[in-house]
């Protein structure tokens, strides 16, 4: 009777001694996050020219701020000009076509500062095929998807790859340091991938400022998801705040030629 009185003690004592505990976190000024991503299809000539601008935002947040009042335009060696335009959520389109050997300026005008980077066009090779492997993954038990592309001779290339489905998505860098001039593959894995399954696979050509960026980004964020979405550490790509230096922006502007593949799985 006394042992069982003792434990009842015991539990009230522990249960009355539990303290709500809030952390108090120092929120940082918000940055600017820009996601400048300009494509061009070759295969179709269809180009994809949009910017995305949003802010950090507090750890426990759950929103994702944007920017709806920036002032955007892209310049290229000769002084055009090609503004871009706000649509909707943060993201700004514009009518604009990258050419070869040309290097081009973004500009960008938020709360009275000053953002620019400077890129040029990267080519791509295109995609050729898909092979399925279906005793793929580290249990065997997976379907694995390998689209292939030759990457061209005596160049130093770099890529970056998605391929995306309704199970999943994964983001992977490339270098051609021990594969150059050879057929490559990037790999897709998802769980539950079955039969019927449409799989869209995208590679770009980048630079290799941006391959370096994006390895290190994708380090801290795995492979899926949108790499721009969280960052648990800070990763600065090639924007510069001409105006206050300190107050760097993240993201990264660049202009690639992509090569896009659809699949359906067997």
């Amino acid at each position: 009777m006394k042992q069982f009185l003792f434990l009842v003690s015991s539990l009230l004592l522990l249960t009355s001694c539990e303290d709500v505990i809030d952390v108090d976190l120092n929120d940082a000024k918000p940055r600017l996050v820009v996601e400048a991503n300009i494509s061009i299809r070759p295969a179709t000539g269809a180009v994809f020219s949009t910017v995305k601008l949003t802010t950090t935002a507090p750890f426990f947040d759950n929103n994702i701020p944007v920017v709806e009042d920036a002032t955007i335009y892209i310049m290229d060696e000769s002084g055009t000009l090609y503004p871009f335009v706000h649509s909707e959520e943060g993201y700004y389109n514009g009518d604009f076509l990258p050419q070869p050997n040309n290097n081009y300026t973004l500009h960008i005008k938020y709360k009275d500062e000053i953002y620019t980077a400077t890129t040029h066009l990267v080519s791509s090779p295109e995609l050729e095929y898909v092979e399925q492997k279906n005793d793929g993954g580290f249990l065997g038990d997976q379907i694995e998807l390998k689209a292939f592309f030759t990457d061209p001779i005596d160049q130093k290339n770099f890529y970056y790859y998605i391929g995306s489905s309704k199970r999943g998505v994964a983001r992977d860098v490339l270098s051609d340091e021990f594969f150059n001039g050879n057929r490559i593959f990037a790999m897709y894995l998802a769980d539950d991938l079955s039969a019927g399954d449409n799989v869209q696979f995208t590679l770009s050509g980048v630079t290799e400022e941006f391959y370096n960026y994006m390895f290190i980004l994708l380090q801290q964020t795995g492979s899926g998801g949108g790499p721009f979405e969280t960052q648990p550490a800070t990763v600065r790509g090639n924007i510069i705040n001409q105006t206050n230096p300190e107050n760097y922006p993240l993201g990264y502007f660049r202009i690639s030629e992509i090569s896009v593949l659809e699949y359906i799985v067997q």
